[in-house]
Order: structure tokens, then sequence, then C-alpha cells
């Protein structure tokens, strides 16, 4: 696998695969057809009101973007990230992370609207037309995050593992001042959520075998400060035994260990993290 681009210089505006220039392609088409016919949103944004019958905006309201400034910030975040991460991952699983972490994102986000609905009873969580592709650029961070937390973005000076979780503060911090955060705010957070979940647990290392990054540096406190992990770090082991206990259980009764010894084959993280 080649080494991912440089986090900036003119590199960043070049050098984009041939999949994630098809993506973005889909994103300005899709943009193109919801503005020549309006109605459309109504039936591909994710409407939790509409949801049923209409299953299938689960899957199309991440590759929908409403405005101009949308589609023309998600074209270029796909094709600067996608180039730092499907070489890293492959095309097969670059594609499947998007569709997987896209439609966790909208299941998350309509149980959110019908739950803050029958919290409220106000409708408008129930007829808000929510789509974007913020959530998969949000979920792209944490890859980064993943593959490269060291590595500094020149203009800002800011490593790549701290991008997660500004990104979600800046949300944050803006959604006290804007109405619309509703229709935004929780796709970001489940974005970020949903793919640390994927990339953690289930993501298949084709060259080990094995599913998932258990390193400490991914660990779920690794998004906040070092002052505050003895406070995550407890909290994150429930969640941690309960999504990859049964996981870890059956996989070392299989014996991928001799002892201390690790059996050809076996990742010496993974087979550490077990013993």
């Amino acid at each position: 696998m080649s080494s991912p681009p440089i986090l900036g210089g003119a590199s960043l505006f070049t050098g984009f695969t041939k999949l994630c220039k098809g993506l973005a392609v889909v994103l300005v088409t899709c943009h193109i057809l919801v503005q020549i016919l309006p109605p459309a949103v109504n039936y591909l944004a994710l409407i939790p009101a509409r949801t049923i019958p209409f299953v299938w905006n689960l899957i199309t309201a991440g590759y929908i973007e409403q405005s101009i400034y949308g589609v023309v910030a998600s074209t270029l975040c796909l094709l600067i990230m996608g180039k730092l991460l499907e070489p890293v991952w492959g095309s097969k699983e670059f594609l499947k992370f998007i569709f997987i972490v896209n439609f966790l994102i909208s299941i998350c986000v309509f149980i959110t609207a019908i739950s803050l609905y029958y919290i409220t009873r106000q409708e408008n969580y129930l007829y808000m037309p929510i789509s974007g592709f913020q959530g998969i650029l949000a979920g792209f961070l944490v890859g980064i995050k993943q593959i490269i937390p060291d590595q500094e973005l020149s203009l800002l000076r800011i490593k790549a593992k701290w991008f997660p979780s500004l990104m979600l503060l800046i949300a944050i911090a803006i959604s006290f001042f804007t109405a619309e955060s509703a229709a935004y705010l929780p796709t970001l957070i489940f974005g970020t959520y949903m793919s640390w979940i994927y990339l953690r647990y289930f993501q298949r290392k084709p060259e080990t075998k094995l599913r998932g990054d258990p390193s400490d540096d991914f660990a779920f406190s690794s998004f906040f400060p070092e002052s505050l992990r003895p406070i995550i770090d407890p909290i994150a082991s429930i969640f941690h035994r309960m999504l990859c206990g049964r996981f870890e259980t059956s996989t070392e009764a299989h014996g991928d260990t001799l002892g201390d010894a690790s059996l050809p084959g076996s990742d010496p993280i993974e087979a550490t993290r077990r013993r």
C-alpha cells in the first residue's frame, strides 16, 4: 500500500483518485437533480415521517446536497480526504466504509428524530428534510486520525488526530447560534461515532485476517484531552465489552496464540491485547 500524501501545500489539490472523482460526480449530479426538480427532496432526503414507506431515503439522503455551498465543500473534501484514505484502505473497502457508515448515520438520525418528537411533540423533527455528505466527511476525519495521527496540516499546525474533535467542538459551538443545527449536528456526531465503531471493531484487515484497530492511540478516550481520559476510559470500557467482548472470547477460543508466542500470520498488537 502506498503512503498517504502530505497534508499541506499544493499536493492537497492534485492526485485525486478516479473513484473519488466518480463519487464527486454523483454528489454534483444529485445536487443538480434536486435543483431542477425540487420535489425530489421529499423522496430522496431523510424525512422521518416519510421514511416508511420511502425506506430508500436511509441510503440516498447522504448523497443529496441541497445548497451550492454544501456541494462545493463536500466535493472538495471528498477529493482531498479520499486520496489519503483510498490508497491505504483500497477502493473496495473505501466504498464499503461510505455505504455502511452512511446507512448507520441515517438509522441513528431517524431514531433520534422520532425520539425527539415523542419527547417534545414538535412536528418539525418529523418533517425536516435531512441530507448531505457531511456525516461521511466526519467519518473520513476519523479515518485520517487512525492512519496518520501525528501528521500536521501545514496551514494550521494541528495534528490529524485532533481533526474529528475540533470539528465537533466547532459544530456544537455554532449550533448555539443557528436554528438549522438540527439538520446537520446529529449527522456529524453520528458520523464521527459510527465510523469510529466500524474502524475500531469491524473493519477487516486483509493482511492479517483480523478485524478492527485495538491500539491505545485509537481508543475512544483519544478523542479527548489527556486530563479527561481517566474519566472517559472507565465509561468507554463498558461499551468496549458490549461491542467486542464476545468477539474476543470466540477468537481466543480458536487459538491465535500459543503460550506467549504469536502464531504465524497473527497480528502482534492483537495478540498482546488478547493476552
